[in-house]
Order: structure tokens, then sequence, then C-alpha cells
């Protein structure tokens, strides 16, 4: 199978609710997908990563002509952010953490699982690693930049909201450590073969 044309799809389907979603949808945490027909829309990280990488895999399945994303694997990603991480990490085999986390390390199109607190809901629920927030790399079309799209909850402005990588990671450096970071590549099987990094 030529992994290339699935990866590209699954690229051009996340870039397209990125592209559909940016700057119109508000965060709130525990808000999934569903809630993007709210009036007005709103979305938490997990619930806009998951939507993320669901639409990727369903796009680079229409590509492949095959199942290479079960309904099983589409499932478990409609999750909290940590358990999300842990997932992909099972199904991937490999893993980035903290400051092994860098532009020229990180795969393609990377999930990337920070501990950042949370308040008193993170203590309510199980977290092994402590992951609160979530956020996913998408590519522009134009140029193949890479970005980070996350649905933020506090940082101005709140919602969804897009950064090229390099900033993010500069933004992003006090969380960089071991045990505070981590980065998952959800798109491994597709990108086996194409040594392409960000």
């Amino acid at each position: 199978m030529n992994r290339a044309a699935p990866l590209v799809a699954a690229g051009t389907a996340m870039w397209n609710l990125v592209e559909r979603h940016t700057g119109h949808v508000g965060y709130k945490g525990g808000a999934k997908t569903d809630k993007l027909q709210a009036i007005p829309p709103v979305i938490d990280c997990s619930g806009w990563t998951a939507l993320l990488l669901a639409t990727g895999m369903q796009a680079a399945n229409a590509a492949a002509g095959s199942e290479t994303f079960s309904a099983g694997d589409l499932a478990a990603l409609h999750t909290w952010s940590d358990h999300m991480i842990e997932v992909l990490e099972c199904r991937s085999g490999t893993i980035l953490e903290g400051d092994r986390i860098s532009f020229d390390a990180l795969p393609p199109y990377a999930t990337i699982g920070l501990q950042q607190g949370g308040g008193a809901w993170a203590a309510n629920h199980p977290l092994p690693q402590g992951i609160t927030h979530v956020v996913q790399i998408v590519r522009h079309p134009g140029n193949d930049a890479p970005l980070v799209s996350e649905a933020q909850g506090w940082a101005e402005p709140r919602g969804l909201r897009l950064m090229p990588l390099a900033d993010w990671l500069g933004l992003t450096q006090p969380y960089l450590k071991a045990g505070k970071a981590w980065a998952v590549d959800a798109f491994a099987t597709l990108d086996a073969s194409n040594s392409r990094t960000a």
C-alpha cells in the first residue's frame, strides 16, 4: 500500500476542521463534539483532539480503501486526555517524553499531552500520568508548516486556537520536562515509510 496518500488524506481532513472552526468555537470543560452544535459552540481539549484524530483516521481509511483504523480505534479516542495519550502510545508502541519533545523530533501529526494541573475536576478522575491538556499538530496545506491546534481554556483567547509549532513549543517550554509532557503518533502505521519529521 502507498502509505503517503492515506497520511495526506488524514492531514487534509484535519486541516479542513481546523479551518472551519478555529476562532469560532469557545472552550468549556467537559464539552465534547456534540457541543459544536450548541449556541454558542464550545468544546474542550480532549473533545477537539479526538474529533481531529477520528476525522483524520476516517479519511485515511477512505484513501487506503481498507480499514487501517478500526471502529474500536476510533471509539477509543473519545476519552479524557490522559487516557487518550495512553491509548495512542499502546497502538503506536512509541512515545516521546519531556525534553525529548522538540521541533525536529516530533512526528508530522503528533498528539501532545501536558500535565498542567486542572483543579478539583482533575483530582476526581483517574489520571495515572496527570495529563490534563492535549493538543494536535496539523499542517498548513500550502507550505506544510506544522501548527498546533488546541482548545484552550486558561489563555486568551479562550477556545479553539492555532499557533505555529515553534511558537507553541517556546510558550510551553516550562512544561516540557520528564513526567510532565508526552507526545505520541496516532498515524505511526501510515508514517512508517515516510521519514519526514516536523
